[in-house]
């Protein structure tokens, strides 16, 4: 299959009537718009509700007042330009500000605006802080999209990373397995840079964002086999997302075929309260319901997967929501509060761990008080 063409402009979307295009320019000169023809192939532009629709064409709630440009304080964890540290054995470097899809829903909104600039291309002072720092053992290239740089790129980055012998693990944060899986399958130069530098010792993992059933095609599936066949191992991670993938029979489905493709399920995580997603936030509750109901319908393989918020303080895992109450824990804590367990009162309409009354006194001191 051919490499897919690109559009950046709402009007080359020619299945959407004039007068919507018209309605939704406003929301494009604010937010970028990305997009290609294989995976606008994958929408059913009969169903105005289409979730893969909803997942890359602009929505007119994009415009509403909501949330803040950076809702997890990641401007904080910058340690040298481009190259965040927030967990002692993990480090990020923002490689790229371009994504393969510019996802409606993306909490990192932000880097799409011409007045950020996060990613660098020189990359070299956060190889060289990595290099610096031993407790990293793990780097994950981000952005944007990791994938969306070109091999050479990508194999200057890995093997100046793979030149440090702490670093055993890297990770490809991208959208590219189900947004353009013929540059993966199709380029036997990203498939050999994997073979060499993925070995039993020292993996590449691909993070996929794959976020509904639909997106896993026979194309997909391709993709999948050639990074296995390569070493590289897949785990995907998904929001829960209104409109998209907010029913229990869908992210069954999701868990299922994941497992099935042997493409492991990570993470699921609750919406980020980001300027512009407003439409797209599922309260607290309800994603947890969602989940579990899931989780009933598919094998062990599907229940690994785990419910969590990538909050500014760390990453927080919803253990169970039970008359009125949550029960959480710090499956990360950027200040060492690692496994910290709290039960908080939880309003129906609470959609994020700030809406929880009481939660700062976990977080906002190192002296919070242990319960």
């Amino acid at each position: 299959m051919p490499q897919p063409k690109y559009m950046m402009s709402i009007d080359k979307i020619t299945a959407i009537p004039e007068i919507e295009r018209e309605r939704l320019r406003p929301i494009t000169e604010k937010f970028a718009f990305r997009v290609n023809d294989y995976y606008l192939s994958l929408i059913d532009w009969d169903d105005p509700e289409d979730p893969i629709r909803r997942l890359v064409i602009p929505n007119e709630g994009e415009l509403m007042e909501y949330g803040r440009w950076d809702a997890s304080d990641e401007e904080t964890n910058y340690v040298v330009p481009g190259c965040q540290h927030k967990y002692g054995t993990t480090a990020l470097l923002i490689v790229s500000e371009v994504c393969g899809a510019y996802c409606r829903y993306c909490f990192r909104k932000r880097l799409f605006r011409n007045d950020v600039k996060e990613a660098v291309s020189n990359v070299e002072p956060g190889l060289a802080y990595i290099a610096e720092h031993p407790e990293i053992n793990n780097v994950l290239l981000t952005g944007g999209d990791s994938l969306i740089l070109g091999t050479p790129k990508l194999r200057s980055i890995i093997g100046q990373l793979r030149e440090i012998e702490h670093v055993k693990i890297i990770r490809l944060g991208s959208k590219i397995p189900v947004f353009n899986p013929m540059r993966i399958y199709e380029d036997e130069q990203l498939l050999e840079l994997i073979r060499q530098y993925s070995t039993p010792e020292k993996r590449i993992y691909v993070m996929a964002h794959i976020n509904h059933p639909r997106e896993i095609t026979a194309e997909a599936k391709r993709g999948f086999d050639v990074l296995h066949q390569a070493g590289a191992i897949i785990v995907n991670q998904t929001p829960i997302i209104r409109g998209i993938n907010d029913d229990p029979d869908v992210l069954a489905q999701l868990l299922d075929r994941l497992s099935w493709a042997g493409v492991t399920p990570y993470y699921f995580f609750i919406n980020r309260p980001v300027a512009g997603n407003r439409d797209f936030v599922v309260p607290l509750e309800r994603a947890y319901r969602i989940v579990e109901q899931a989780k009933a319908k598919t094998s062990g393989l599907g229940k690994r997967v785990r419910l969590s918020m990538s909050h500014s303080s760390g990453k927080i895992e919803i253990l169970a929501i039970e008359n009125g109450k949550a029960y959480l824990k710090y499956h990360q804590s950027k200040e060492g509060h690692y496994g910290r367990f709290m039960v908080l009162d939880c309003p129906k309409d609470a959609s994020w761990f700030d809406d929880l009354p009481g939660s700062e006194r976990y977080w906002m001191n190192e002296n919070a008080v242990q319960v």
